[in-house]
Formats: C-alpha cells, sequence, structure tokens
C-alpha cells in the first residue's frame, strides 16, 4: 500500500487544497491529510475545528476514488510526521514560482533528514493558482465575497468568524 502525506495549515481548507488532495487520491492507496498545529503562525481556527473541516471537505472525495484518507493533526518535524504515518511520499502543492523556492529548500533539508521519503510536486490547476488561504481570511475580515475559493460550509465557517 503506497502512503502520501499532504501535510498543511489548512486554515481554512480551501478549493486550492481540495484540487491537490482529490488529485493525489489518484497517486496513492492511502492519503494522510497532516494537519500542521504550528502557533507561530497564530491560526484563526482552532486544530479541532480545521480538523473537523478537512475530514468533512475530504469524506465525499474518499468515496469517488476509493482511496483512504485519514487526518492527522501533527505539530513535529514534516519528516518525522512522514515516517509516523507510514508514508514514502509527502505531497506539495505549489502555486506560483515563489512557492518553488521556498519548497525546494525543504526538499533539500527533507532529503538530508531522510532520503527515503520522496516529496512531489503538484501545480495547482489555473484557477486556484492564486488561491491562499491567507488572502481568503483577510478577504472574508473585509467583507469581501469568498465563495470563489471555498467550499460553502468553508464560507460559513469564515463569516461566522467574520460576522458581515
Amino acid at each position: 500500500m503506497r502512503t502520501g502525506l499532504y501535510p498543511g495549515t489548512f486554515d481554512p481548507i480551501t478549493l486550492g487544497h481540495i484540487d491537490i488532495i482529490r488529485r493525489a487520491c489518484t497517486l496513492v492507496d492511502r492519503l494522510v491529510i497532516g494537519v500542521a498545529i504550528n502557533r507561530d503562525k497564530g491560526p484563526l481556527f482552532t486544530l479541532e475545528e480545521r480538523v473537523a473541516m478537512v475530514e468533512s471537505e475530504c469524506t465525499d472525495i474518499c468515496a469517488q476514488y476509493g482511496t483512504e484518507v485519514v487526518v492527522h493533526p501533527f505539530e513535529n518535524l514534516l519528516i518525522d510526521c512522514a515516517r509516523d504515518v507510514g508514508a514514502s511520499i509527502i505531497i506539495r502543492g505549489l502555486r506560483a514560482v515563489a512557492d518553488f523556492e521556498y519548497e525546494y529548500q525543504m526538499v533539500g533539508m527533507n532529503r538530508r533528514l531522510d532520503d527515503s521519503i520522496e516529496t512531489i510536486f503538484l501545480m495547482a490547476e489555473a484557477e486556484h493558482q492564486a488561491i491562499a488561504s491567507k488572502l481568503v481570511k483577510e478577504i472574508a475580515r473585509l467583507k469581501g465575497d469568498i465563495s470563489p475559493f471555498v467550499t460553502p460550509a468553508i464560507r460559513s465557517a469564515l463569516y461566522e468568524k467574520y460576522p458581515r
């Protein structure tokens, strides 16, 4: 069984994340979505809220592709999380060249820590390339329309945090 790990903060999960998850399901038998605790980023949603949102958004994807999807919170090194969940592949989404520069450094460090775990990059589909959780939160905070970037359930959750 091939296990992949798709890590992120998912604060909140966007259509860009869902696109990568859907496509990753075609590459692995088991996909672990690692929800990073990352206290330094000061997430808007609690860990429990982010895990619940990811689980809810992935239910249909699991059924559609027959891939086992597990949501796994983590606070340790990414490479250690990959080992913990038995992943042989780390899946990362790319939106732009700036993402690649950061990810390139991360791959180099992760390979030094454990060269048996590969990293695969998936380019976001064109309609999702501009979507970033940080920008979606800013648009919601300023009372803008976030419907092109998130599902209706996530839109509702954001508008609860930022009442209109």
